[in-house]
């Protein structure tokens, strides 16, 4: 029989048949076995998500080496106002050959009496190590910034005997802004400041600068989740109130000032995002003059503190 390789004096000639040469010894049976659930989009090599996931480990490693290293803030004003308000600094850089004033002296003076090292570095090293900034001469640099935890918030304002008032950031990406409001929140009397774990600035040195120093005696706390650490909070009874453009009540009209109180405020461009909107009890608007469109983001919480504060004086909770 033609091709059949049992004949006597046949020959099979490789690659002449179709399939395998060999028996498939039942290979052919296990390869139809299934090989289980098909892995996540994130976890297969290639797809899109898998691309995207690791991309953002990338930015979230860089970011943590980021805030890892220490800062340096720089200006002869500032720090002395972060030495005077017990920032924790480990170094003061002073360029060589500077001309001295009396903030220079009292700069190098406080540091000594804390214990912080003090080095006299080439004014172009100090360029470097502030970005070029405008240093003056100086720099002191602070070591990373540590987060209080939501929960030391509650504790501040427990321990102070004061209502609870708390500011917190839906976005707001400027350091400067972030200093400011820090400042602003210290100074009427609020016991802490809520940030989001992402897309907000963080506590730089350009943050320690404008917080003139108050950054070192008021608790700032990061929470994972913005809008779930508000209804947490709001199930302890504290009122939700968003500073908005378009805020269903006047800050002439805000009773809600005496109540323990969170005061959230909207990034520099778009405001409130639509899930902490929906989770305010109330949104509050600044009446302004015609033709003007907004407020700076920290100027605005300034006002809207100050009237708090008032409020508060007039119902005896300060």
């Amino acid at each position: 029989m033609a091709g059949n390789s049992q004949r006597k004096g046949a020959i099979r000639k490789a690659g002449t048949k179709k399939g395998a040469v060999v028996g498939s010894g039942g290979q052919r049976r296990k390869a139809l076995e299934g090989k289980g659930p098909t892995p996540r989009a994130e976890d297969r090599p290639g797809h899109k998500a898998y691309r995207a996931a690791n991309a953002a480990s990338k930015r979230d490693q860089a970011r943590q080496k980021k805030a890892d290293r220490p800062e340096l803030i720089a200006g002869r004003n500032p720090v002395v106002e972060a030495l005077r308000a017990d920032v924790p600094g480990t170094a003061l850089y002073v360029a060589l050959n500077i001309d001295i004033d009396d903030r220079v002296n009292e700069a190098v003076r406080l540091a000594g009496d804390k214990g912080i090292s003090i080095l006299e570095i080439p004014r172009e090293e100090l360029d470097r190590k502030t970005n070029r900034a405008m240093h003056q001469g100086l720099g002191l640099q602070v070591p990373p910034f540590e987060y209080a935890h939501p929960d030391d918030l509650m504790q501040a304002a427990r321990d102070s005997g004061n209502t609870p008032l708390f500011v917190a950031l839906d976005g707001v990406t400027d350091p400067r802004n972030l200093g400011a409001v820090i400042r602003s929140a210290a100074a009427f009397g609020a016991q802490g400041v809520l940030l989001p774990e992402r897309r907000s600035a963080g506590m730089t040195a350009v943050a320690w600068r404008t917080s003139a120093g108050t950054a070192a005696k008021l608790p700032i706390a990061v929470a994972t989740n913005l809008t779930r650490q508000l209804r947490a909070w709001a199930s302890e009874g504290l009122m939700i109130v968003g500073l908005d453009a378009d805020g269903t009540v006047d800050i002439d009209s805000l009773d809600l000032a005496a109540d323990p109180l969170v005061v959230v405020l909207g990034s520099e461009g778009r405001g409130l995002s639509r899930l902490v909107r929906e989770t305010c009890d109330a949104t509050v608007s600044i009446p302004m003059a015609a033709g003007v469109e907004s407020l700076n983001a920290s100027v605005a919480a300034g006002v809207l503190l100050a009237e708090v504060a008032r409020r508060r004086r007039i119902a005896g909770r300060i």
